[in-house]
């Protein structure tokens, strides 16, 4: 840099520094000793609480300072100013409009920044996972919405047309996947997990290291990023692949993952859609009503909690991705009383009608809903005229699940005929259905091929509430008899109850005034005989 624009910049630094609040150095400081010092339940109060305190009162329209204005009072330590510049940038991603392009562009060189000194150094900090676990979702956020923007060309203009060919490398998909991929194997996650006796350790310690100078901020890095591998799959199209990431995280059971809400959520959104994707209809309504009674349970608790909008987002998305499921897998039994009462009050009438074949739009508009924001990974061609095609996976996706929703709707007849006729011929059914036999052959084939999918270990498992063999010409029916889980009910009503017994445990009787004439009045007294009041 020359010397001349290296005095104008050390001036303009100086200068933003005097205008830095006490309370901002103050807030710079001790989370720097915070973190310098090992003590993450500190650090955790400071990022949870004061950060946002100050991002709300003092940097409410505006970015907050860079990271060369606040290096006087954290020692100049580089590690900590890249922690430092990573939670601004992401924090004026989500709270400021209209960012430009150049800020986007540093912020992809921050994170490039930051994730070659944890790849490339062995760190002896610990950090809060809930920092950890936003640091890759801010991450793939930011990418999200990078390939949003780039992919709308029609309203760019000539200037920032030159900033995309200048920064072609910014936020690319092979970037964003390298990186991800590079921390899932240096901190040789899969190989915890798949241990028993480190899995055990791992979940008990909840990711962290209590021995000196043990850092959790690779190990949970890698472990956050297998769930951001889902989540960029997903956005691209490739369902399979996302899951195969995420096949380490063992779904079925409580881990680290469910221990920070934003990761116990969108693991379970993403793995749900991407399942929903792969017609797998009934493990999306198993995990779905898990993830939307803890909801129901907790959400109360996040109404001042920055996540709290990202909750209420995914809580209308699962919703609709549910009340789809179930009116192409009808598996009422899977889910709860409280889950159903809700669906109920949401998508009830769309419901009904799609249950009765005749709610087309309806699949059209809750899969609106439902889906994340897609993204085309290719880079944009960059010459005349300009297109937008920032909706092109989404209309490709919407397309292949229209398609899959026509054919299940036309297997629909089957499905009513056999579940009031347990036992019928071939040629009885396709008189009744007006087809040919030999069309109705290839319907029921093609039925047991629809409600049949094979998991993520290779498992064929059916979706259906009911089976059929054909015994010569022949058909048996016999409906699957669900099992009713009474746990869901029993613990329902346990919770509603020590809610009432807290409300009432608030309330104050007032006593009534009683004399002491009066007390003694009340008192029973005993004639020898008999009990007088």
């Amino acid at each position: 840099m020359p010397a001349a624009a290296a005095a104008a910049s050390g001036t303009a630094v100086a200068s933003y520094t005097d205008y830095i609040p006490d309370s901002v150095k103050s807030f710079v400081s001790d989370l720097y000793r915070s973190i310098r010092g090992g003590d993450v339940v500190g650090t955790d109060k400071l990022y949870e609480g004061d950060f946002h305190r100050l991002s709300a009162r003092v940097y409410r329209d505006a970015p907050w300072p860079p990271a060369k204005a606040v290096a006087t009072y954290c020692d100049d330590d580089h590690v900590f100013l890249l922690l430092y510049s990573e939670l601004t940038s992401r924090d004026a991603h989500a709270r400021l409009p209209g960012l430009t392009l150049t800020r986007r562009a540093d912020s992809w060189d921050t994170y490039c920044s930051l994730f070659t000194v944890v790849l490339q150094n062995a760190l002896t900090m610990q950090l809060p996972n809930q920092w950890l676990w936003d640091m890759v979702d801010g991450f793939v956020s930011q990418f999200q919405t990078f390939c949003q923007y780039r992919t709308k060309l029609e309203d760019k203009t000539e200037e920032e047309i030159s900033l995309l060919q200048r920064f072609d490398q910014a936020w690319s998909v092979y970037g964003v996947f390298n990186y991800l991929k590079a921390l899932v194997e240096n901190s040789m996650i899969r190989e915890v997990l798949e241990r028993e006796e480190r899995l055990e350790q791992f979940t008990m310690m909840n990711g962290y290291e209590h021995k000196q100078g043990g850092s959790n901020v690779l190990k949970m890095l890698g472990y956050y990023s297998m769930i951001g591998l889902l989540r960029v799959h997903c956005l691209i199209g490739d369902y399979h692949t996302g899951l195969r990431c995420l096949l380490p995280i063992d779904i079925g059971q409580q881990g680290v993952y469910t221990t920070v809400t934003g990761s116990y959520i969108s693991t379970i959104y993403y793995y749900g859609f991407a399942n929903f994707m792969m017609r797998r209809y009934a493990d999306v309504i198993h995990q779905f009503n898990k993830i939307l009674l803890y909801i129901l349970k907790y959400k109360q608790y996040h109404e001042k909690s920055p996540q709290y909008d990202f909750v209420l987002k995914k809580n209308e998305q699962m919703y609709a991705l549910l009340a789809i499921c179930l009116s192409l897998c009808p598996q009422n039994n899977l889910i709860a009383e409280d889950v159903s009462t809700e669906l109920k009050g949401k998508y009830g009438t769309e419901m009904e009608e799609m249950l009765r074949g005749d709610g087309e739009a309806h699949y059209d508009e809750l899969f609106s809903v439902a889906c994340p924001k897609f993204i085309a990974a290719w880079p944009p061609v960059l010459k005349e005229p300009f297109t937008n095609y920032n909706q092109d996976v989404y209309r490709l996706q919407l397309k292949l699940f229209l398609d899959e929703v026509k054919q299940q709707l036309f297997l629909g007849d089957i499905r009513s005929f056999l579940k009031v006729f347990s036992v019928i011929t071939i040629g009885r059914l396709a008189q009744h259905m007006r087809l040919d036999e030999n069309a109705l052959r290839a319907i029921l084939l093609a039925y047991t091929r629809k409600t049949h999918a094979v998991d993520n270990y290779g498992k064929i498992t059916s979706s259906a509430d009911f089976d059929f063999y054909i015994d010569e010409e022949t058909i048996h029916a016999t409906e699957s008899k669900s099992s009713k889980h009474h746990h869901d009910y029993f613990l329902t009503h346990i919770s509603k109850l020590e809610e009432v017994m807290g409300e009432l445990s608030e309330v104050q009787l007032a006593e009534p005034a009683i004399s002491p004439g009066e007390e003694a009045c009340m008192l029973p007294s005993y004639d020898g005989a008999h009990w007088h009041c």
